[in-house]
């Protein structure tokens, strides 16, 4: 079993779109005419992300449970490097980490009310 996708409801998904694909580095791609507004991002041909426009027929369906976080992973300092340039770049707020023993360096930045954008790697690039 692996993970298929996590859904964002947000009330500004333009914006989440945004970050997630210039940011993150997801890529927008095809998404089945359902009806209501989103978006479909991909990470390595796979639509990971599904993004709906809150305040649509689905998103009025009782709002818990809820994602708390969706975690993404990069594996050379390149990308872990990159990305927190575009993070900064974004004027987005964000934190850091480190998770205990095994040492991992993450990355948090609150996205939609309640949900919680997290990548990291277990590479070791400085800390600015």
């Amino acid at each position: 079993m692996k993970l298929d996708h996590a859904t964002i409801v947000t009330g500004d998904l333009e914006g989440e779109r945004r970050f997630l694909c210039s940011v993150v580095g997801l890529s927008e791609g095809s998404r089945p005419p359902f009806g209501f507004g989103g978006h479909w991002l991909y990470a390595d041909g796979q639509p990971v992300i599904h993004l709906i426009e809150a305040g649509t027929a689905l998103s009025a369906r009782p709002a818990s449970p809820r994602i708390d976080h969706v975690g993404f992973r990069v594996n050379t300092v390149q990308e872990w490097s990159a990305l927190l340039e575009g993070v900064r770049l974004s004027g987005v707020p964000y934190e850091l980490s480190e998770a205990p023993l095994s040492g991992e360096r993450q990355l948090f930045v609150a996205m939609a009310p309640g949900v919680v954008i997290e990548v990291v790697t277990a590479q070791q690039p400085s800390t600015p």
